[in-house]
This record gives structure tokens, C-alpha cells and sequence, in this order.
């Protein structure tokens, strides 16, 4: 960070995710044009959107537009195709365009790579034509959509009992927060909503989390994640563990012991893979496929950029791939290029860990901090509080509680539209 921001800087920023918009957030107070260029034009708090999936919440409750919240900056709904470093351009697309339409570049001073990260395959085949992923909105939408049609296809007199069960069972791959989420979420529609709309139905439906690993929810307290696997097998939600997925079809998925397992809802919750425009950079990176970074998050040799979020890895102290990390980390880079306008130092970013929550269906959650390894309702309570605060407005916050009070009043909604 040596040479001083002035009025012609151009700061552009790639992406909308915690870490793009805390840094646009933060820099309101950066003389400079900032130009955002992302295939989609809102962030997403993501730690809500599986409520969106089933109801409980809607989804624009959870978003925000990036042209509201962050006034006088240029976007461009436009996907960053290529860079040339050397040149400092960017190669864009429309999101609107097909791969192979004209162009246009997007030239920089100062680059944020805040891209985020894909839903990871494991090269597994037929996960991606058969599996519904859970990322964004357009993500949890499908999900919606799909659930609803296995209910309305199962109750058609002409399903047999075999199409049935295979329609009503609802396979979740992966046991961390969102897969273990998603599987709350579910079994709170299905007792609260759907047992009482399809009564015939509800015998037969199941839920199966799958999970790789010796036990879900690793990165949380043993306790804690002993806790979850008790409460969801009194939920009767299925839980297998140390079951890997070797090959996914339309209905079915094959296991590498050899089972097999029908399914009518398929949701694939198993981590992170690099995005197209990550893998296409001619950066130094980890294992894994992310951009290394240095301790001012900068990318080491390329004067000018800096990488942030799931995208990137730090060089020396290991962040996270979290929301919480990632904030910390537009947080710390807006205040960073600030100070640097003033010629000021800024100290290295070290990430500060705030602690984990989840919850596990039927007002219950879990609270993994420093000194509290809180579970049951009082959990749910904390878990509310706190993601009701963080949320970025005051009309999100707004949506939100009165979505969870239509929800506790009316039910969730299970119009198919």
C-alpha cells in the first residue's frame, strides 16, 4: 500500500457477496470512483436464506440492492470474464449476454476481488444436472418450487406407492451449517405446514442428511454437534454419516458402498470450489484454489489488487471461509484504502473469531462461542437476536421480523407460483 489514493483512482470492485458490500459500506469515505461489476445486483444474507427455501421466510426480505445501499457508485450487472494485469483491464460480459457476446473492459486502479465461491462437486458425476444447490436466491426459489412439486406429483392418483416414497423423500448431501439448516427448515414445514395440506401424505415422507465425515457440523464444539445428531433422530430426520455419494442420477443416487438411494429432492450442501474467474488468474494460490494474500489482503507482486472472502487464502494466519471472516475483511479493507489516501499506515487485518450459531429445527439452535456452547431454545433465541441484528438495514430488519411473525400467525405460504 504505498502509493496515496487520489480523485482519479478507479476502484473496481468484483462482486456483491459480505465481503464486496461491507468494503462499499465502508467506502463512502474514499474520494474515488468505485465501479461494482457482479451478475448479481444485490447482496444476500446468506445465514437467513434457507428460511427462504420453505416459507418461513421471503426472499426479498434477505436481500439488498447494491444501487440503494450504496449510492453514487457505478455498477455494471456484468459477469468478469478475464484480466490482464499488466494493462490493468478487465474483460467483462453482460449477465444477460451468452458466453461468446461482444465484450467490454472495465479498466482499474485498484481491483477487490470479492468473487466468492461455487458449490463443490468433488467431480462427482451428474450433481450438477440433477442436484439443487443452496447459494443464492434464485438457489432457495428452486428448492421452493421443487418442494411443492414432489407434494402435488405424489398426491396424483395415478402415483403408485413406490413413486411416492421415492417423490417424498428429501436427501440433503453434506452436514455442515447449511446442509444441517436446510434440514431443519424442512422438517419444520413439513409438521407445521404440510402434515395438516397433505395429511395422506405426511406417513411417508422422509428427510436423509448425508454426511461424508465422521460427524456433522465438525467445525462446531463436539458437544454441540453430538447434541444436533440426538435432536434431529428425535425429529426422525435420518442421519448418516461416513456415507460418501459416488455418482448422482434423475431419481436416484449410488453410494460407495454400494447402496443406492431414490429421491424426489436433491439439495447438495458440501462446500466451496473456486469460480471460473478465480481458476482463470495467473495468481499464486493454495491448495484449494484460492488467491493468496498477504496480511494487508493484498495479492503479493500485483500492485494494486487485493482478494477477499471465500475466494481467497491468507499467506501466513488462515481465515476462515465464512461470512463473518469475510466482513471482518471489507470492514478492514475500506478503513485500509482510506487510510491510505491520508498516507497513514494501517496495521496488518487479523481476523477476529466471533463464534458460530445454527439452528436445528423446532426452535432449538446452537450457540458455539468462546466461553458458551449454548443449545435448545434459549440457542434459537440468541440465534434470532443476533442475525436480526447484523442484518445491513433497517427495512431488512423490518421484513424480517414481520415474516417470522406471519409465519408463527398464518403459516408459511405453499401456493406453488
Amino acid at each position: 500500500m504505498k502509493a496515496a489514493l487520489n480523485m482519479k483512482t478507479r476502484i473496481v470492485v468484483l462482486g456483491t457477496g459480505f465481503g464486496a458490500f461491507r468494503f462499499l459500506k465502508e467506502a463512502g469515505r474514499i474520494p474515488a470512483e468505485i465501479t461494482v461489476v457482479s451478475p448479481r445486483n444485490h447482496f444476500v444474507f446468506t445465514p437467513l436464506l434457507a428460511g427462504t427455501t420453505v416459507g418461513t421466510l421471503e426472499f426479498r426480505s434477505v436481500i439488498e440492492s447494491i444501487r440503494t445501499a450504496c449510492p453514487g457508485t457505478a455498477f455494471h450487472l456484468a459477469v468478469a470474464e478475464s484480466l490482464d494485469p499488466e494493462t490493468k483491464t478487465l474483460r467483462c460480459r453482460g449477465a444477460f449476454e451468452p458466453p461468446g457476446a461482444e465484450p467490454f473492459d472495465s479498466h482499474y486502479d485498484t481491483l477487490i476481488i470479492a468473487v466468492g465461491a461455487v458449490p463443490h462437486d468433488f467431480g462427482i458425476p451428474g450433481v450438477r444436472e440433477h442436484s439443487l444447490f443452496l447459494k443464492d436466491v434464485r438457489d432457495a426459489r428452486a428448492i421452493r418450487q421443487k418442494i411443492l412439486e414432489c407434494f402435488e406429483r405424489a398426491a396424483l392418483p395415478k402415483a403408485g406407492e413406490e413413486e411416492r416414497k421415492r417423490l417424498l423423500h428429501f436427501v440433503v448431501v453434506g452436514g455442515g451449517p447449511t446442509g444441517v439448516e436446510f434440514a431443519a427448515e424442512m422438517h419444520d414445514l413439513l409438521h407445521a405446514e404440510l402434515r395438516r395440506a397433505y395429511p395422506e401424505l405426511f406417513p411417508e415422507v422422509r428427510i436423509t442428511l448425508l454426511e461424508a465425515g465422521k460427524q456433522i457440523l465438525s467445525a462446531y464444539d463436539g458437544t454441540l454437534s453430538a447434541y444436533t445428531l440426538r435432536h434431529f433422530r428425535r425429529q426422525e430426520i435420518e442421519v448418516r454419516m461416513e456415507t460418501a455419494v459416488v455418482r448422482v442420477e434423475e431419481r436416484r443416487l449410488f453410494l460407495k458402498d454400494g447402496g443406492e438411494i431414490p429421491y424426489g429432492c436433491l439439495v447438495w450442501a458440501t462446500g466451496n470450489a473456486p469460480a471460473p474467474f478465480v481458476k482463470s488468474l495467473p495468481f499464486d494460490k493454495d491448495p484449494h484454489g484460492r488467491i493468496l494474500v498477504d496480511d494487508h489482503l493484498s495479492v503479493p507482486g500485483r500492485e494494486g489488487i487485493f482478494a477477499l472472502g471465500d475466494c481467497a487464502a491468507s499467506i501466513k494466519n488462515p481465515v476462515p471461509a465464512t461470512a463473518q471472516a469475510a466482513e471482518q475483511q471489507g470492514l478492514y479493507l475500506g478503513r485500509a484504502l482510506a487510510k491510505r489516501l491520508r498516507n497513514r499506515p494501517m496495521p496488518p487485518f487479523r481476523y477476529r473469531h466471533q463464534g458460530m450459531l445454527a439452528y436445528i429445527g423446532g426452535h432449538s439452535g446452537v450457540a458455539d462461542l468462546s466461553k458458551v456452547k449454548g443449545r435448545g431454545f434459549l440457542a434459537f433465541l440468541f440465534w434470532r437476536s443476533v442475525y436480526l441484528t447484523k442484518l445491513v438495514s433497517l427495512r431488512n430488519k423490518i421484513l424480517v421480523v414481520l415474516d417470522w411473525a406471519r409465519t408463527r400467525i398464518f403459516g408459511r405460504e405453499l401456493s406453488r407460483l
